[in-house]
């Protein structure tokens, strides 16, 4: 009995938490993706339409700055009105409409990076908690990859299709629209923020697919009693509070180094890098687009292992591999113009490093906010993060041209020390999870914060009820 009890806990994908899974990470994940790329490849339709709609209503052309700030300065929610809008924007003539409706996808964009992650980690077992977590970025992925093929010129990227290649964001959220609502809540969210424990129950039942669910039940409970000294933690109470320290310089750190790893500038480099070998420019797109299937796969494997190697061997590994390939790029760039093949390596750092960064440092950060902050840290704990990774990429975006131009090839340098630094604060401080309860994995950070030394009536993990081995 004690045995079939066990096997119990071990959680199974359910038909129903794998379509929670598909329809959550598709509606708001994959629709982030295909936005962050979708406005590249017809971005000179756009700057000329924006210059033909102003010379039709001014008798002038816009300046220079003007139309490239219109262009490229927003990105990202409410998704189906800005779809609409976007698709419209040429037969009414307005630009104002890609403007506003990016805008608003925008904030789509920063609310769904946030909230996928938070609500699937809450749904999943947790021996299945690290592959459904990879599974957004993976939907972020093929977004990507997806606008990267509509966005081919014999496809939409021309004067007649960039307004469907934009307009094309509504179709995932309408879907998640109309779906969504019939899939269960977060059981924690249920229980412990509503006090609603028949409805937590009959979603433990629905997303498990049999009715044993109690013990998992208890440990929501023990969850919810090891929170109530401390109630709700905002923003402000999270960076005062000494029992959740490290979790938070886990998640900043993280956070950081995942954007300042130099990702992006990659992808911006990528191009240059290609056409230098010799492809042809007007075939960078398809190298591109192949780039992002590497993306796409090596994200899709990192599903299957997280659970095996666990989320800290993946980030030791990713950010390892992208320090070395960009020091290597590093050289081969320098080098690129005095030895014939050099060009090649390139290629090679760049599809390394996309490989290295789709394995740890993009998919894992966001996974483990939800596992190392409680029920009534983690809202706070992902707007901390989510302002880390977007200031983070703001940076990056508004600082690289500056030091591509200033320090040339030898620009990677600095991702290169960052990508360094942040293993070297893995490897010292951010624990293993895998496997591990919420409670499990609290009390890991009990022992590094030093709890019990500081005020313990004042903590989140007051009260903590002691967890059974056979957790």
């Amino acid at each position: 009995m004690e045995q079939q009890d066990q096997l119990k806990k071990e959680g199974r994908l359910t038909l129903v938490l794998a379509l929670a899974t598909l329809i959550a990470a598709f509606g708001s994940s994959f629709q982030y993706g295909y936005n962050v790329s979708a406005v590249n490849s017809p971005a000179e339709y756009m700057k000329q339409f924006y210059n033909d709609t102003y010379y039709d209503r001014t008798g002038g052309y816009m300046e220079s700055y003007s139309l490239t700030k219109g262009t490229l300065l927003f990105n990202n929610i409410f998704s189906i009105v800005p779809a609409i809008l976007m698709g419209c924007s040429k037969i009414a003539k307005s630009f104002e409409l890609i403007i506003i409706s990016r805008l608003l996808v925008g904030i789509c964009a920063g609310l769904s990076s946030n909230v996928v992650p938070m609500y699937l980690g809450e749904l999943a077992p947790k021996n299945l908690r690290g592959a459904l977590g990879v599974v957004p970025q993976l939907f972020i992925t093929i977004g990507i990859l997806v606008a990267q093929i509509f966005g081919l010129r014999n496809l939409l990227a021309s004067e007649e299709g960039w307004p469907i290649l934009l307009g094309l964001t509504g179709v995932p959220a309408a879907l998640q629209v109309l779906l969504l609502p019939f899939f269960p809540e977060s059981p924690r969210y249920l229980l412990i923020q509503k006090k609603d424990e028949e409805g937590a129950k009959n979603a433990l039942k629905r997303l498990r697919g049999w009715d044993t669910v109690d013990w998992e039940l208890e440990e929501i409970r023990q969850e919810d009693e090891a929170e109530k000294a401390a109630g709700f933690i905002s923003v402000l109470k999270l960076f005062q509070m000494r029992s959740l320290r490290w979790q938070l310089l886990s998640i900043i750190a993280l956070m950081a180094g995942q954007q300042l790893s130099g990702v992006n500038a990659i992808y911006y480099y990528a191009d240059q890098i290609y056409v230098s070998a010799g492809v042809d420019e007007n075939q960078v797109q398809y190298v591109t687009a192949g780039t992002g299937a590497v993306n796409v796969v090596m994200t899709f494997c990192a599903v299957f292992v997280v659970e095996l190697l666990g989320r800290r061997l993946l980030l030791l590994l990713g950010f390892s591999v992208c320090f070395l390939a960009c020091c290597v790029l590093t050289v081969a760039l320098s080098l690129q113009d005095t030895i014939s093949w050099m060009p090649y390596i390139s290629i090679v750092c760049v599809i390394v490093y996309v490989i290295g960064h789709a394995l740890g440092p993009s998919p894992i950060p966001a996974l483990l906010i939800t596992e190392i902050f409680l029920q009534s840290s983690r809202p706070s704990a992902f707007m901390v993060g989510g302002s880390v990774h977007w200031l983070s990429n703001f940076v990056v975006g508004l600082v690289f041209p500056f030091i591509q131009e200033g320090l040339g090839s030898y620009s990677f340098i600095i991702f290169a020390v960052i990508c360094l630094l942040t293993t070297i604060y893995i490897f010292l401080i951010v624990p293993e999870t895998k496997g591990k309860s919420f409670i499990e994995i609290n009390q890991i950070f009990v022992k590094m914060n030093k709890v019990s030394d500081v005020h313990p009536e004042k903590e989140e993990l007051k009260n903590l009820p002691p967890v059974s081995s056979e957790q």
